[in-house]
């Protein structure tokens, strides 16, 4: 009797050594990933995650986005009070590394992975001196126009706009027709009028990182004509957008084009996953038309997105671990080819398989790129360089500002804080 009760204590205890039966099976862990980008959540869940979870069954991941405008804010909130989640998706440049600073982000630096991505990939996650890297680099966007090849033959338009001259004679002739809303873009939102309109064109005006750079060292203003040429181009747009455009969203826009009613449509290329799934729509692609014949073409090639720790996170070995997998080649080349417009900022070599992104990544060759104009520095102060152009964009393009106006009020507000050469 004696005999069989140490047995029994034996083999239990050789159960809790070993996790042996569903009462001594450990839970996995669960991660929580904080993320603008609610379009994703699908392919998120579909595709990416349970990727990595067939690998790492002791670690489940669950994507939860917040809309994008509402991101900076509510992530803010959560961190302040202890509820974000264990991965935090990372702007470029200034909004991350205020939280980095804030001990809310932890340093990466070391972390197995990071030597896939060269200095120009972690720039945009990196303290000024480069000492710390604080987030994982995914993907790069490129912005320009994604245009109905329908809507251009119904009006007899065989080529691309080359220059801006193009550009307005093509939507007048689409406007002529009658068939088709010229041009997709609303202001609604906002941040739609500057991303993919104010950013799209600019460059082009002020010369990519020449005329960025040159802002940050006070060289440049925002009045001078470089960058107030711009809304200039902008104010123009209003006769060819949809009627209503003032209330139309950044859905809104997205469904006008997927539905075939519109011939041009602003592009952030991260839009090019979306209209894909309409594969009734014969599209193609152009870049950002240059002021004149024979002007060097620039486009906004911007390092956009990454993943950090949550310092706070419980589960640091476990979030380390799937940020690890976001580092390699494996998780790279399947969200550059899941998401069609995201791309990949590793060193190793990822194939893109949409013919539509493709074209757009070629864009590299003949032109050269910059990225977002305010995003470095700039906004760091308040008024924010960031967030303030949303508004004096949409105005623009409603025609209750002027671009002049518009142009001093930025520059006011940036000098009220920023002085030359500070960072």
């Amino acid at each position: 009797m004696r005999l069989h009760k140490t047995l029994m204590l034996t083999t239990a205890a050789i159960g809790l050594a070993t996790g042996i039966g569903s009462a001594f099976a450990a839970d996995p862990v669960t991660l929580t990933i904080e993320s603008w980008r609610s379009d994703d959540l699908p392919i998120w869940q579909d595709t990416i995650l349970p990727a990595f979870m067939k690998e790492h069954p002791d670690i489940k991941v669950v994507f939860s986005p917040t809309d994008a405008t509402q991101y900076n804010a509510a992530l803010n909130t959560k961190l302040q009070g202890g509820s974000a989640g264990d991965i935090i998706t990372c702007r470029p440049f200034d909004a991350s590394l205020a939280l980095f600073k804030a001990g809310q982000l932890a340093d990466l630096s070391s972390l197995p992975g990071m030597e896939n991505f060269n200095d120009v990939a972690k720039v945009a996650w990196q303290t000024d001196d480069g000492k710390s890297t604080f987030c994982v680099p995914m993907a790069s966007v490129i912005h320009g126009f994604i245009y109905n090849k329908d809507a251009f033959a119904d009006a007899g338009i065989a080529d691309t706009p080359k220059t801006m001259d193009d550009f307005y004679a093509d939507l007048d002739k689409i406007k002529a027709k009658g068939n088709y809303v010229p041009l997709d873009i609303g202001t609604h939102d906002q941040w739609e009028a500057a991303t993919m309109g104010y950013q799209n064109i600019g460059p082009n005006y002020w010369h990519g990182e020449e005329g960025r750079k040159a802002l940050i060292a006070g060289t440049q203003k925002l009045t001078d004509d470089d960058w107030v040429q711009p809304y200039r181009e902008l104010a123009k747009w209003k006769p060819y957008l949809a009627d209503g455009f003032e209330a139309q969203t950044y859905s809104d826009s997205q469904t006008l084009f997927s539905l075939g009613k519109a011939a041009v449509y602003a592009l952030g290329s991260w839009d090019i996953s979306t209209f894909d799934k309409s594969p009734d729509l014969k599209l193609g692609v152009f870049a950002p038309p240059v002021p004149k014949a024979g002007d060097k073409c620039y486009i906004s090639d911007h390092v956009d997105i990454a993943m950090g720790l949550n310092a706070a996170s419980k589960n640091q070995d476990a979030a380390k671990t799937f940020l690890t997998w976001v580092a390699s080649d494996e998780f790279q080349g399947l969200y550059g080819n899941a998401l069609p417009g995201f791309f990949p900022l590793t060193t190793h070599k990822i194939e893109i398989k949409d013919a539509l992104a493709n074209e757009v990544l070629g864009w590299r060759q003949s032109c050269e790129g910059t990225i977002r104009s305010t995003y470095q520095i700039l906004s760091r102060g308040t008024p924010n360089l960031e967030n303030d152009p949303w508004a004096a964009s949409a105005n623009v393009i409603n025609g209750t500002e002027t671009p002049e106006d518009a142009s001093k009020k930025l520059q006011d507000g940036l000098e009220s804080w920023y002085k030359p050469g500070q960072s």
